[in-house]
């Protein structure tokens, strides 16, 4: 990536270098989304939360969400991919990069974990499929009683899921942090701050719209987890800037007194992240009525957190700050 370097900044009359617009914050939102979803539908086709997470685990099982999120993955993951080809340059040629894989192209790994997330998605999918659907489609009906009386094929594709979920929301992060020429995004905290940002989101939404108490109350106190880590992930992000070089120091000043800062530490941080963390605790120990407030909380702030690190990346440089 080229600097353009000048000896004025007035961006009504010099040339200012912005890459990424409103699609990329966009697909790595609804990636990561779609990423923890698949890590915790993947999760309970696995048999873990009827073992040792719910109370009368056969009854929430029926009414269960977190079967049907597959298929609203596929739809989400398809919204964010096409936000993802908007922002292409030369869309004609996207199929290209199916025909090599490059090991050292964060891109090249993505597109062929996007690739795979695709059928594991369907799979999960047609492991519980919703009783109107098998009933318009019999091809669907049939997928599902074959697995029905396969465990070990149902367990083939939960853990396809979890590894593939983990790998989807780790490269959300990772295609950032992979551009070296921003020293906001030169941190491999990224990956794992993005996965559980995508966790706390699939966790928010199963929340949500969750019919069974148990289910929405479980769904709660994971999601207060996963705030937590990402909360602290926020923190060590910041420390390693502020601990690094000047350049490093300039980019973290961006969300510490500089442009991003309201939008940073009252969006992400404030409503996103520790409402929430206020509101859940409050709302599974029954101190508080049960509300969607902090849920949709959690929904936007994963949004904004995208939206900042990649308006604000762009802005952080090296210009001025290199070495001989």
């Amino acid at each position: 990536m080229d600097e353009l370097l000048l000896t004025r900044s007035n961006h009504l009359v010099d040339p200012t270098m912005h890459v990424w617009a409103w699609q990329i914050p966009v697909y790595l939102f609804l990636g990561g989304w779609v990423a923890g979803m698949m890590v915790l539908s993947g999760w309970r086709l696995y048999g873990k939360g009827d073992t040792f997470l719910f109370r009368g685990a056969r009854r929430v099982e029926k009414e269960s969400v977190t079967f049907s999120t597959p298929w609203l993955g596929l739809v989400l993951l398809s919204l964010g991919m096409g936000a993802l080809f908007l922002d292409l340059e030369h869309k004609k040629y996207v199929w290209r990069l199916y025909t090599t894989f490059e090991p050292g192209s964060p891109m090249s790994w993505g597109s062929w974990i996007l690739l795979l997330v695709y059928p594991a998605l369907l799979a999960a999918a047609l492991v519980r499929p919703p009783g109107w659907l098998g009933d318009l489609v019999l091809s669907v009906e049939r997928a599902g009683t074959w697995f029905a009386t396969r465990p070990g094929a149902v367990r083939v594709v939960a853990v396809a899921n979890i590894l593939l979920g983990i790998a989807l929301g780790i490269y959300t992060g990772i295609l950032l942090s992979a551009l070296g020429a921003r020293p906001l995004w030169n941190s491999a905290l990224l990956g794992p701050l993005f996965l559980f940002s995508g966790l706390s989101s699939a966790a928010a939404f199963v929340h949500l719209v969750a019919r069974s108490r148990e289910e929405r109350e479980w769904f709660a106190r994971a999601d207060i987890v996963f705030l937590g880590i990402e909360l602290v992930l926020i923190a060590l992000l910041l420390v390693g800037l502020l601990s690094s070089t000047q350049a490093h120091r300039d980019a973290a000043g961006l969300v510490l007194g500089g442009p991003y800062t309201a939008v940073f530490w009252v969006l992400v941080v404030g409503l996103g992240i520790v409402a929430p963390l206020v509101i859940q605790p409050l709302a599974v120990t029954h101190r508080v009525q049960h509300t969607p407030i902090a849920p949709l909380l959690v929904l936007a702030g994963g949004l904004a957190l995208r939206f900042v690190m990649v308006e604000a990346g762009q802005v952080s440089h090296w210009a001025g700050r290199l070495t001989p």
